[in-house]
């Protein structure tokens, strides 16, 4: 139970990545609020974490709005009293030249992608001061350090979001305030599998032997989310500011 009686908010967690992750956390103990657009896949998951034991919470939260934020992260305290993990999960991509790329395209993303975190951390951070610390972890991508063809726009914005990660981690570091990054690379969500899709019809080659020569296989949403869990719990409690790479050595291979 590493994070027994932990109250966390998860962005993003009706599904994929944040959906496994949430599942995760609640098993180690801990009470997860998710904040997501989707509703009906978010009370999905709550009521699938909640057969057992209702440990789950679901916030219809549009996470580019500061009013709907602040709403449901009230609403959370108002059921938590306090939040000691923030898992900053809710992303989106869009797959596209960067020629052919919009300002429609840009805000979109900067929006989804970075306003949402800001919002979002804005928030929570000054509830973790109070509670005298508390560990964040923001969902970057390989694609936060690399550049990628057709993913220009995303890549800014997850490299965006990794220096707010670091940034976090040096500004509230002796305020006992954690703040790390994970950076997947291709995983097995539908996120993940659109985005695989887009880019073979835009003429690129991601059959399997391509994806066995960059990452070996398809990454598991749940590997993921155990990387999520050692940076949220104390087994990581000297780690601060770091970008934990899930990518089966993608990164450092080239």
């Amino acid at each position: 139970m590493k994070l027994k009686n932990k109250k966390v908010i998860i962005t993003g967690g009706a599904s994929g990545m944040g959906k496994a992750t949430a599942e995760l956390f609640c098993r180690e103990g801990a009470q997860v609020a998710i904040l997501d657009i989707n509703k009906d896949e978010g009370e999905k998951t709550i009521d699938k974490i909640n057969i057992h034991e209702k440990k789950a919470f679901f916030f219809e939260t549009d996470l580019t709005k500061s009013k709907e934020v602040t709403n449901s992260i009230n609403k959370v305290l108002k059921q938590f009293q306090e939040i000691n993990i923030l898992f900053n999960h809710a992303g989106t991509i869009i797959v596209k030249p960067l020629h052919k790329s919009s300002e429609e395209d840009y805000d979109y993303l900067m929006d989804v992608n970075v306003r949402s975190a800001f919002l979002v951390c804005n928030q929570v951070i000054p509830i973790m001061l109070k509670n005298k610390g508390g560990s964040i972890i923001i969902t970057s991508s390989i694609g936060g350090e690399k550049g990628f063809a057709l993913e220009s726009l995303y890549c800014m914005t997850k490299g965006a979001v990794l220096q707010l990660a670091r940034s976090i981690a040096v500004e509230y570091r002796d305020q006992g305030i954690r703040c790390n990054a994970v950076c997947p690379g291709f995983v097995k969500t539908n996120h993940g599998l659109r985005e695989i899709k887009e880019l073979d019809d835009q003429g690129q080659n991601w059959n399997e032997a391509d994806l066995h020569s960059v990452q070996g296989r398809i990454c598991k949403p749940e590997e993921v989310a155990s990387a999520v869990l050692y940076l949220a719990s104390d087994d990581s409690s000297f780690v601060n500011g770091t970008a934990l790479y899930v990518d089966n050595a993608w990164y450092v291979k080239g």
